[in-house]
C-alpha cells in the first residue's frame, strides 16, 4: 500500500488540499474547513512538491500547462472525461455539450456534467473551463466565484483580458 502524504497550500482562490504517494498526485481540492492546519515539515514526495511549485507557477502567470502524473479513483468512462479536460487548452472554454461530443456521445451531456464535478484534481484537471451552452458559468465544487477567477486569471495571462463575465 502507498502511503499518502498531505500538506495545503494558501492560494489565490483560497487553501488547497493537496495529497499524493509517491508518484502521483491523487487530490486537489478545495479547502474551506476553519480549523488548524497541520503544518509540520515532512518529507513529501517529488511529486506533492513539485505540484505545489507548478501551483505557484501557475498563479504567478509562469505556466499554462502542469506536467504532472495524475492518479485519482474513477470508473472509466470519468477518467476519459478527465482526459477529455486534460486536452481543454489554457484560457478557452468549452460546453458541456462540447465535452459530451468528444466523449462520443452528444445525448451524455448530463454524464460528463457529473463527471467532471466528480473530478478531485482541481485546477490540474481543468473542470473550471467547462461552462454552459449558453456562455453561463455553471456548477464548480468549488464554487462559482472560484471559477470565474480561474477563468479570469487565465484570460488576463493569455490575452490581457480583465473581465470575461
Amino acid at each position: 500500500m502507498n502511503e499518502v502524504f498531505t500538506t495545503y497550500y494558501h492560494s489565490p482562490v483560497g487553501v488547497l488540499k493537496i495529497s499524493a504517494i509517491e508518484q502521483f498526485i491523487t487530490e486537489v481540492t478545495f479547502y474551506d474547513k476553519v480549523e488548524r492546519v497541520d503544518t509540520k515539515r515532512r518529507n513529501f514526495p517529488p511529486s506533492l512538491i513539485q505540484c505545489i511549485e507548478q501551483l505557484i507557477q501557475y498563479f504567478h502567470g509562469e505556466r499554462r500547462q502542469f506536467e504532472l502524473l495524475i492518479n485519482q479513483a474513477g470508473t472509466v468512462f470519468q477518467k476519459e472525461v478527465w482526459n477529455e479536460l486534460m486536452a481543454i487548452p489554457f484560457a478557452k472554454t468549452i460546453s458541456y455539450l462540447e465535452l459530451a461530443r468528444r466523449t462520443g456521445d452528444p445525448k451524455a451531456t448530463r454524464a460528463v456534467a457529473n463527471a467532471n464535478g466528480r473530478n478531485n484534481v482541481a485546477i490540474i484537471v481543468p473542470c473550471h473551463r467547462v461552462i454552459g451552452a449558453n456562455k453561463e458559468l455553471t456548477g464548480y465544487s468549488g464554487g462559482l466565484w472560484r471559477k470565474k477567477w480561474l477563468l479570469e486569471h487565465e484570460a488576463k495571462i493569455a490575452y490581457g483580458v480583465q473581465t470575461l463575465f
